[in-house]
């Protein structure tokens, strides 16, 4: 638009200097004030940001500039709160308003409608400037990602309580695997917008463990498509440093695959769509199952394989062993036998060696009665101390050996295997029966258990009748008096 020449009204140079209207302040300030606001009601101005000031009050007072000059700007406070890009000195924009001036301070100035960056060129500058400065900050490190839990109890949304978004993340839950979740709302566009993202980031982080709202084990920062204008929220620092400093890991799903904003780069995984965040946050339930199920029928079958395995090997191991009463039997046998042997040769050698004594006593006595006995006297004492030494030692180890003889009987006795539940069964004539098929029906016999023995009369089909042996009777002396039974004596 062209500026219409100004019309102040002044009069012509040729009238006198008497007839010049004048002006008070006011009403001069006012007349360029019409002026200014008549030509210039509606423009548009590219230029660069220069100073850039937030009142307290919400208002934005800010300098477009260019090589040549500086026009004052302000935005007033409702169309600030509408902004999609903050800005920041040394942004290139395009502002729409209107001109008017300040009387109070003499000079001009642009009140701003609204302000957008000059293309998507410088949206894009600011966009790799604040990636760069973030990535030497390290925020961006691979290591500093953190691996998302497999199944979490609790997921925390933050998005917008009304859009798709959280529908299609909530639709999508429930078909993998259902989880609790929290949704923190919030604005995802516009002016504001980043400090609420960022206060949920934080808010979700401050819950504790056991509160009455559960801390979230996931976070899902989530936004439909849009412009690069309506994704700007999540390319402001705020924004991004929230995510880097948040203990919980967090999913960004803003955008489409296409769109990149500065969260995606500092969050723990980046989720292409919000569908595939919640893909992301959970298995899926019917999967876990089948492979649930598969891992218990391998278990069964490799328990199974052992178990037959074991099974067959002790099954040889038994063959191969065969039965105690077997092995034992025949050597408690020749044990008995031998301790038999062994009591009657130690009663043979002390019947000879005491036939020797009496022999030597004998020849001693005849000596000393040849030799007189005063003479023999004291030789006579060291012989016999000599032969009761003698005797001594010679039944101590006598009776050592048997005593040793007599605790390896014990052991390798087939009494031990009667006190552990097994029994000896015998026929009539005292023989050892070793199978069934040995046995004669309707015959007697014995069956010994380790405290005693009951006789036995077998019946066709294998069973066996008990009958108790009756007791011993204790004999009797010629006067009617009955006499306990003598107690045997080592060697009878």
């Amino acid at each position: 638009m062209r500026p219409r020449k100004l019309c102040f009204n002044a009069p012509m140079v040729e009238q006198s200097i008497n007839n010049v209207h004048e002006y008070t302040v006011s009403e001069l300030s006012g007349a360029v004030k019409r002026a200014i606001e008549d030509n210039f009601g509606f423009v548009r101005v590219r230029g660069e940001l220069g100073r850039v000031t937030r009142a307290a009050s919400g208002h934005i007072y800010l300098d477009l500039k260019d090589d040549k000059a500086v026009i004052s700007s302000v935005m007033w406070k409702g169309m600030a709160a509408r902004l999609s890009v903050n800005p920041e000195q040394g942004m290139e924009v395009v502002a729409s308003g209107r001109m008017t001036t300040f009387a109070g301070q003499s000079r001009y100035q642009l009140i701003i409608d609204s302000l957008e960056p000059a293309g998507a060129g410088a949206l894009m500058a600011l966009f790799e400037e604040r990636k760069k400065k973030l990535a030497a900050e390290g925020l961006f490190a691979p290591e500093r990602k953190r691996q998302l839990p497999f199944l979490p109890q609790v997921i925390g949304v933050v998005t917008s309580p009304s859009g798709a978004v959280i529908r299609d993340i909530l639709h999508r839950l429930r078909e993998r695997f259902p989880r609790r979740v929290i949704v923190w709302p919030t604005v995802v566009q516009g002016r504001g917008a980043e400090e609420k993202i960022a206060a949920a980031i934080s808010g979700f982080n401050a819950l504790s463990v056991d509160g009455p709202t559960p801390r979230p084990d996931v976070l899902i920062v989530a936004r439909g498509g849009g412009s690069l204008e309506d994704l700007w929220c999540f390319n402001e620092e705020i924004v991004a440093r929230a995510a880097a400093a948040s203990e919980i890991p967090l999913i960004s799903a803003v955008g489409h695959e296409t769109d990149t904003t500065l969260i995606d780069y500092v969050a723990d995984k980046r989720a292409p769509t919000p569908t595939a965040a919640a893909e992301f946050a959970v298995p899926v339930r019917s999967e876990l199952q089948a492979e649930l199920l598969n891992k218990e029928r391998r278990f069964i079958s490799a328990a199974t394989r052992l178990f037959e395995t074991r099974r067959t090997a002790l099954l040889s191991a038994v063959r191969g062993l065969g039965r105690p009463q077997d092995i034992l039997g025949a050597n408690g046998q020749r044990l008995d036998r031998a301790a038999d042997g062994l009591r009657a040769g130690l009663r043979a050698r002390l019947d000879a060696a005491l036939a020797r004594i009496a022999g030597t006593g004998a020849r001693l006595n005849k000596n000393l009665l040849s030799s007189g006995f005063a003479v023999r006297e004291n030789e006579v004492a060291s012989l016999w101390a000599r032969v009761r030494e003698r005797v001594y030692r010679n039944t101590n180890e006598c009776s050592s050996k048997l005593s040793a003889a007599s605790r390896v009987l014990q052991t390798v006795s087939y009494q031990n295997v009667l006190d552990r539940g097994f029994t000896l069964v015998r026929n009539k004539d005292g023989n050892l029966l070793r199978r069934a098929g040995e046995v004669i029906a309707g015959t007697a016999g014995e069956v010994q258990f380790s405290d005693g023995a009951h006789g036995v009369v077998f019946d066709a089909g294998g069973k066996t009748a008990l009958k108790k042996r009756p007791p011993k009777k204790a004999a009797k002396r010629p006067g009617g008096k009955s006499v306990k039974p003598r107690q045997q004596r080592l060697f009878d």
